[in-house]
């Protein structure tokens, strides 16, 4: 990968460079949303177990609504979180993890296990703006 910064697509076959610019900029676009305030935290409070709007809002706290309605459509909108509206006379609605989500959140939960084995290494890093 000399002097590349972006991952490699893996597999047999070489992707096409559109097909593999494709894949970059939705990479790119599902890390934007999941790096927002919200976004990581919604989808871990929706991967303990099916939620509704109000348990999400009670669960995280201090999100405001129009925020989380925001994050969930977000959330939703790149493939992350299912929403079902089960159509009844009291109005009802469940958010939970599409497979991709549940898969996203397993790759942070392993980057997270990554930081800790490496923290004495990460903590001794000088600070950015700061290397010679």
């Amino acid at each position: 990968m000399s002097g590349s910064t972006h991952f490699e697509v893996s597999g047999d076959a070489a992707p096409s460079s559109g097909a593999e610019e494709r894949a970059r900029q939705l990479a790119r676009s599902v890390f934007a949303v999941v790096s927002t305030k919200w976004g990581l935290t919604v989808l871990e409070e929706v991967g303990r177990r099916p939620r509704r709007f109000r348990e999400l809002r009670r669960s995280i706290g201090t999100v405001s609504d129009k925020m989380l309605t925001q994050t969930l459509r977000d959330l939703e909108a790149h493939g992350l979180i299912h929403r079902h509206d089960h159509r009844s006379a009291n109005p009802r609605v469940d958010y939970t993890l599409t497979d991709a989500g549940r898969d996203l959140v397993t790759t942070v939960h392993g980057l997270c296990d990554w930081s800790r084995a490496h923290l004495d290494v990460l903590l001794d890093a000088p600070a950015p703006g700061t290397a010679d």
